[in-house]
């Protein structure tokens, strides 16, 4: 086995917590031509191996680019079945990734085109979840997503739903979207219903727009975490304050690239984020968009910024330490993950 290879398999088993990965844009083409068959629909390809390299973005532009992909995956998740599926099949692929936790954001008002209600397209997902835990051992929650280019009213009745199914596998709140031209303070309501519902919440910003974008989604919406937080570096005043009161950054580092937030995985500031001492987590952000596992994000994190296995095991530790669950279960893993890194160690990792 390669050097390479013997990195890329010692960061597979690292035990890794995934805070920030989308349902809609982490399915597997395989399963995305058999729904469609099912409903008498077409891809954009007729194979998977060819939808797949369709569906991996390489060509955009900016942020609002990338995100058009994601209408062929939604013609496809509008079912109970469907849904349950994908969720069940994205929490299976985290598994053998070596993720042990997993939150999953989506926005359960675009799987309502045909029919379903909001609740059954945030139970059907929960089902999955609960299906792989049961078989696979990795802990799923949900995450719901509001979009920033609908009305804040929609976000307001997404908020609502999410607090309802607060002690049912749902874990937290959040605004996705096109970010420039949609100000997160447009939707401010929406986070103080979480909020004043004890549930917690988590807001993209400094992806699409800049620090400005981060600071309202601190400040105005009162996110514990933030999605992304690409460019928060370029406010010093601000970083300082994420880091000192450990508001943890979802950092993505394939999709910005993609979107062109980072120029490059050497360019991205997740490197200097974790050497200024910031609460920092690795996520895949779209699995499929992106053309990536976890295992890939924390390969590319050693190989262009010169993470070492004792850095990216810290980096493991902040996503089972930040993430939505009640502090006693997140000891519990912590504790677990520990472990297991120990044993990683002493096999000379």
């Amino acid at each position: 086995m390669t050097d390479a290879e013997c990195l890329r398999e010692t960061l597979r088993r690292l035990p890794k917590a995934e805070l920030h990965c989308h349902l809609d844009g982490s399915l597997r083409p395989e399963t995305m031509l058999e729904l469609a068959r099912e409903k008498g629909a077409t891809m954009p390809a007729s194979d998977a191996d060819a939808l797949r390299e369709y569906m991996t973005v390489s060509d955009a532009r900016n942020l609002e680019e990338y995100l058009e992909r994601f209408a062929v995956t939604l013609s496809v998740m509008q079912s109970e079945a469907s849904l349950e599926r994908v969720s069940f099949e994205l929490a299976e692929d985290a598994a053998r990734d070596g993720v042990r936790y997993l939150e999953v954001r989506y926005a359960p008002v675009l799987s309502v085109r045909e029919g379903l209600s909001l609740e059954q397209a945030v139970e059907a997902p929960l089902r999955g979840l609960a299906r792989a835990e049961r078989e696979h051992g990795v802990i799923g929650r949900v995450i719901i997503t509001a979009i920033r280019s609908m009305s804040p009213g929609v976000s307001q009745e997404l908020a609502e739903l999410a607090v309802a199914y607060r002690h049912k596998g749902v874990v937290g709140f959040d605004l996705a979207g096109g970010e420039r031209g949609h100000p997160a303070r447009a939707h401010a309501h929406a986070f103080a219903y979480a909020r004043n519902h004890d549930l917690a919440c988590t807001c993209h910003a400094g992806e699409g727009d800049g620090p400005e974008s981060v600071r309202q989604a601190v400040h105005v919406c009162g996110a514990d975490r933030l999605g992304h937080a690409t460019r928060l570096i370029e406010d010093a005043s601000l970083t300082d304050y994420c880091n000192d009161h450990r508001i943890a950054l979802e950092i993505c580092l394939t999709s910005n690239v993609q979107t062109r937030v980072a120029r490059s995985y050497a360019l991205h500031p997740f490197r200097e984020y974790f050497d200024r001492g910031l609460n920092v987590v690795l996520n895949t952000d779209n699995r499929l968009m992106s053309g990536v596992t976890l295992t890939d994000e924390y390969v590319h994190a050693a190989q262009s910024l010169d993470f070492s296995f004792d850095e990216l095991a810290r980096v493991a530790l902040n996503g089972f330490e930040s993430c939505f669950l009640p502090h006693a279960e997140r000891l519990q893993l912590v504790a677990s993950a520990q472990l297991e890194i120990a044993a990683l160690r002493a096999a000379g990792a």
